[in-house]
């Protein structure tokens, strides 16, 4: 995919994600894609971006939709400049998921030095504010900055509008009114700036900002007109968001999540069933719902399997809007 690459990515094994034992047939590369047909996409003459072009120094921001190949770009550049990798992923920060997330596997957490991964406790929550001071002092050094939520790499680059806690009694309100009304219910409580600049499609954004009206009388827009000045200015880093095309995305999605369940999606989902709680953030990880509810008999593995990539195929969408609508500023890569 990437037309200069490090010697340490092209000798080295692919990974095994989880520790499990191999499994015949194609094994996949950092983006849990089957590393014998992915190399085959990397190498298409469509896509020509050299990372000699990138600065060592400053920081490099990689932006992109799932299953777009950010890690492998990611993994090449801190190899070559010794950088540490740090996730952008709201997701990839829990402990509970590593094959659901795509996060990077044990081997290559090992051979390169990578941080903000899998280090928070599924039951808790964990938020922007909460990346935002964890990364913060990770910018002393060389680092590689990649994931696919983009309200963390709009708030690194932006700043971040300094909003106060939710008080639980609020937030338990919040989960309640979303599982028995849904989020149309809360959207059409929210003022009329905020409610005409939110993504309409995440319920995880409209509750959020449900619970700063409630709890602050104030609108989430109020708040974030008040923004505080950035930890890293855009024109201080080296940003790039993958933009590929839809159909080759999509096969992509589909094929990785097949790999997934053959590495053992549907174990890691089992580990999770005891105490599961759908309210959760953690909650959220893509395929996640869908595999409890065949474990709990709702679903047949075929249909939880096809909801799950639809529900890919749909995050997919709309991340590829947010980077539209909020990362005109970045340098695109066009994909494949």
């Amino acid at each position: 995919m990437y037309e200069k690459r490090s010697r340490f990515n092209r000798d080295r094994q692919p990974p095994r994600r989880g520790g499990r034992p191999a499994l015949p047939g194609p094994l996949p590369c950092a983006d849990g894609v089957p590393r014998g047909q992915a190399e085959t996409e990397r190498t298409r003459p469509a896509l020509r971006f050299d990372i000699s072009t990138l600065s060592r120094e400053a920081p490099v921001l990689i932006a992109g939709p799932t299953a777009s190949g950010k890690s492998q770009l990611a993994m090449d550049i801190a190899a070559r400049d010794g950088r540490m990798i740090v996730n952008a992923d709201a997701l990839q920060v829990y402990d509970r998921w590593r094959l659901l997330t795509a996060r990077p596997s044990p081997q290559d957490e090992a051979a390169l030095p990578h941080a903000l991964y899998g280090h928070v406790p599924a039951q808790a929550t964990y938020s922007v504010g909460h990346w935002l001071r964890e990364v913060a002092p990770l910018l002393a050094r060389p680092v590689v900055i990649v994931g696919g939520t983009g309200l963390y790499l709009s708030a690194l680059t932006e700043g971040l509008a300094d909003i106060p806690p939710t008080p639980p009694a609020i937030r338990a309100e919040a989960d309640h009114r979303i599982a028995t009304q849904g989020a149309a219910a809360l959207l059409a409580e929210l003022d009329p700036t905020t409610a005409a600049r939110i993504d309409r499609l995440n319920p995880a954004r409209i509750q959020r900002a449900w619970e700063v009206q409630a709890a602050t009388g104030r609108g989430l827009a109020a708040w974030q007109e008040e923004t505080a000045p950035p930890l890293l200015p855009l024109s201080q880093a080296e940003a790039l968001v993958l933009r590929p095309d839809v159909d080759w995305l999509n096969t992509r999605i589909d094929r990785r999540f097949d790999q997934m369940i053959a590495q053992g999606a549907l174990d890691e989902a089992r580990a999770a069933l005891p105490g599961w709680t759908p309210t959760l953030p953690s909650a959220r990880a893509i395929g996640a719902p869908e595999l409890i509810a065949h474990l709990r008999g709702d679903l047949s593995l075929p249909d939880a399997i096809a909801a799950a990539k639809t529900a890919s195929r749909q995050y997919a969408k709309r991340q590829r809007t947010w980077f539209r609508s909020r990362m005109g500023g970045w340098r695109g890569i066009t994909l494949p």
